[in-house]
């Protein structure tokens, strides 16, 4: 006898609002350090550096975690995995909160990165129980809630920080987080019966490709210091490479592979991971030395700007952000994403081009932090949304992780470029970078982000509805 399953459980707007509040939420977490990283660094006695590496640690796990859990999304539903999730991310930002020292509050932003891996569930979510219209519109309204949340964290964490303290900047956040977690174990529909082949671990895949992601970071962070230890960093890319083979040897064999390579090797899927990582390299190099560069003292080439100002400062970055989200999968639906990200990354190089050339008053940087923010937005909206909907749903959550591996990965490298960058030109003896730091910084980011237009050009123009 044939058993015919019962269609997914429509979602309800409660259980949109509870899953909304929740990327509200995890994106105000993540988003405290950002405004408030000259602050830690008083605080903590960072060097630029150690500032930069604070700045990316989240990210490592997010790259680490973000594959697993659409994986494990796809097999076992989307509602079981980001519950245990965000257990994992509300005990990080509760470690963070009463961090008192660098390692401890590294610890707590280690944990804290597997937040990166509930956008990938909840593109589950939307596409399990919504039907496929409707699905595309939700997937840009969920990336816009976790930016709009980026936007609330931006603004609150410096007055937070500095009239309460640093330690309640990751408390308030993380306590939304779990009330927002509660919502959505209550409201959300059940998943639906686990995928057949839910209790096969590609424990090979696994855990070779948790080696080439955490060894990639590593070379990231020691970059900045090649000169100090070329071995340690050589012998680190000798085994990166030796990781990456024998992950790709596994997965080609493997019955139920952690990631399918055939996947990965569609032209659409890798073009829209090169694109993506180019973009958020350039991007992140501004996200990095733009806060920087208003907290440098008024004495000299900078603006003295204090963690609230700073946060005032990026709050019409953080508002553009939020509007790209849902214009990106609206305009991808109308032009095809080929014009959406053509457009984001011409104007990604103009305004990145534009603050090396002029960054003498404030508004300069506001407006060029505003248009890369809302350049970046249209563009990584555009490519996940046509990656999520191009394949099979069964894979969604893995095919729409490894773009935002990706994305990780080039905010990884932006950031250690411009920390690298800044410790470069700083004279000895000072704690403030030259001002050519800032200004190569800001050519070196447009420079890289010129030459993604000619990956854009052979992309399909993708489908329009």
């Amino acid at each position: 006898m044939t058993t015919t399953l019962a269609p997914p459980a429509r979602l309800g707007k409660p259980a949109v609002r509870a899953l909304g509040l929740l990327a509200v939420a995890t994106g105000a977490l993540e988003s405290v350090v950002t405004p408030t990283l000259p602050l830690l660094q008083r605080e903590l006695d960072l060097s630029p550096a150690e500032g930069a590496l604070l700045s990316i640690v989240l990210l490592i796990t997010g790259a680490l975690v973000t594959p697993i859990a659409g994986k494990l999304g796809d097999r076992h539903g989307g509602k079981r995995v980001m519950i245990r999730l965000m257990a994992v991310v509300s005990a990080g930002g509760l470690v963070s909160a009463l961090a008192p020292n660098l390692p401890v509050l590294l610890l707590g932003q280690i944990l804290q990165g597997a937040m990166v891996g509930a956008l990938p569930l909840s593109f589950i979510l939307v596409r399990t129980h919504l039907p496929p219209g409707e699905s595309k519109v939700a997937i840009g309204v969920v990336s816009g809630l976790f930016v709009g949340g980026g936007m609330a964290g931006t603004l609150a964490a410096g007055p937070v920080a500095e009239h309460l303290s640093r330690h309640w900047m990751f408390a308030l956040p993380t306590l939304a987080v779990i009330g927002a977690t509660v919502l959505v174990d209550r409201l959300m529909p059940r998943d639906p019966p686990p995928r057949p082949d839910a209790g096969r671990v590609d424990l090979p895949g696994l855990l070779l490709l948790s080696a080439t992601l955490v060894t990639l970071m590593l070379v990231l962070a020691l970059a900045p210091d090649i000169a100090s230890q070329p071995l340690l960093l050589g012998a680190l890319v000798a085994l990166l490479a030796a990781f990456a083979t024998g992950w790709a040897a596994v997965e080609r064999r493997a019955a139920s592979p952690m990631v399918d390579l055939r996947m990965l090797a569609r032209p659409v899927m890798w073009k829209s991971c090169v694109l993506t990582f180019v973009i958020c390299l350039g991007t992140s190099m501004a996200v990095y030395l733009v806060p920087q560069l208003l907290a440098v003292s008024g004495d000299t080439y900078g603006f003295g700007a204090g963690a609230t100002a700073i946060g005032f400062y990026l709050l019409p970055g953080a508002v553009a952000a939020t509007l790209a989200g849902p214009a990106g999968g609206t305009g991808a639906r109308r032009f095809g994403s080929r014009a959406v990200v053509a457009a984001g990354v011409l104007l990604t190089a103009a305004a990145l081009l534009a603050l090396s050339a002029v960054h003498s008053e404030i508004w300069h940087l506001v407006v060029g932090k505003a248009l890369i923010a809302l350049a970046n937005g249209l563009c990584v909206t555009a490519l996940v949304t046509g990656i999520a909907t191009s394949v099979d749903r069964h894979d969604t959550g893995i095919a729409t992780s490894l773009v935002l591996v990706t994305r990780v990965l080039g905010y990884a490298v932006g950031a250690q470029l411009g920390g690298a960058l800044l410790t470069a030109w700083t004279p000895a003896g000072s704690d403030v970078p030259a001002e050519p730091a800032f200004v190569t910084g800001f050519l070196v980011a447009g420079a890289v982000t010129v030459p993604a237009l000619l990956v854009v050009r052979t992309l399909g123009k993708g489908v329009k509805e």
